[in-house]
């Protein structure tokens, strides 16, 4: 079990599979071992690293307070640890925060960007609007399985929970998110609370040398799509895509067609796999159009990459 020590953290994280590097940063609340989905369709092309952020899985911290930029750093030092100077870099929510800021910090460490149901603003993450203390209510109150249930609403779609047995999703899921869904981690808002203090929305600018990726799904209620259309337009020269009918969860309800716009845009942006290029915004007029109509057009968005075949989940849904 590989463990790094750093002078106010220890920090566990596995490598997996041969090829070009890629670093994966989870959200809020979920562990590196959430990422098996994307580890079971890449693993085969690139070698894949995750960790569980400080306080999460088998990482502890010995620090009272919580900021991104530690989180970053965290991210900088397993990079280290592997002995790479470069990988592609993937954030999904929280993660997708830190990857900006790691890139912020340390452009040169990083090939790609990969930003997932994620935000510019970490206060749009960490709002406290009636409808989000709510759903993270129910993440807490009731008996076991009620938590359970109220922790998957925040990760699928209605129209997926009605498909599925709750109780054995729950189950499956539980070693990938890291814990039992009716528990909620001490450091889980800290987490939330470092952020919603991140802003890093002044610099993103500076990323516009870094390819990027930037991933929505359409029903997710914590990363809406409005919020992953600015963030997009915040990053001159980035990709949007709007994955229809997924949630917060877009990485294990559809991992398909997660790993395949991952797949894409790695080999895109490599020197040992040459791929086209597909086209980009024109931010210009992406921008004026968002401020007259407060959105861009989930067609624009799915545009920027063709669709590819579902490959099967790692879970059942049935």
């Amino acid at each position: 079990m590989p463990l790094l020590n750093t002078k106010d953290a220890r920090l566990h994280y596995e490598l997996q599979g041969q090829g070009e590097p890629v670093l994966f940063i989870q959200g809020c609340g979920v562990a590196g071992s959430g990422w098996q989905p994307q580890i079971d369709g890449l693993a085969r092309d690139f070698q894949c690293l995750t960790f569980d952020n400080r306080g999460i899985g088998r990482s502890t911290t010995s620090t009272r307070t919580l900021t991104v930029e530690q989180m970053a750093a965290d991210a900088r030092a397993v990079l280290d640890a592997v002995g790479w100077q470069s990988a592609h870099v993937v954030g999904h929510s929280l993660g997708g925060v830190i990857a900006q800021q790691l890139a912020l910090d340390a452009p040169e460490r990083v090939r790609s960007l990969s930003l997932l149901c994620t935000f510019s603003k970490g206060a749009e993450g960490g709002r406290m609007t009636p409808s989000i203390v709510w759903m993270g209510m129910r993440t807490r109150l009731g008996t076991r399985a009620m938590r359970r249930r109220a922790f998957l609403r925040m990760l699928f779609p209605q129209e997926v929970l009605a498909t599925i047995c709750p109780n054995k999703v729950a189950a499956e899921l539980a070693p990938m998110i890291g814990r039992d869904l009716a528990d909620s981690p001490p450091i889980m808002m800290k987490q939330v609370k470092a952020l919603a203090a991140h802003d890093c929305t002044d610099q993103l600018h500076k990323l516009s040398s870094i390819p990027t990726l930037v991933v929505s799904a359409e029903k997710d209620p914590i990363a809406l799509t409005h919020f992953g259309q600015l963030l997009c337009l915040h990053i001159r020269g980035s990709r949007y895509v709007e994955i229809s009918g997924a949630s917060h969860g877009v990485t294990m309800q559809e991992p398909g067609k997660i790993n395949n716009l991952l797949r894409e845009h790695f080999f895109a942006n490599t020197q040992t796999s040459p791929a086209e290029v597909l086209p980009t915004f024109d931010h210009d007029a992406s921008l004026e159009s968002l401020s007259r109509s407060g959105s861009m057009s989930r067609e624009q968005g799915k545009g920027s990459f063709p669709e590819k075949p579902h490959v099967a989940a790692a879970w059942s849904m049935s």
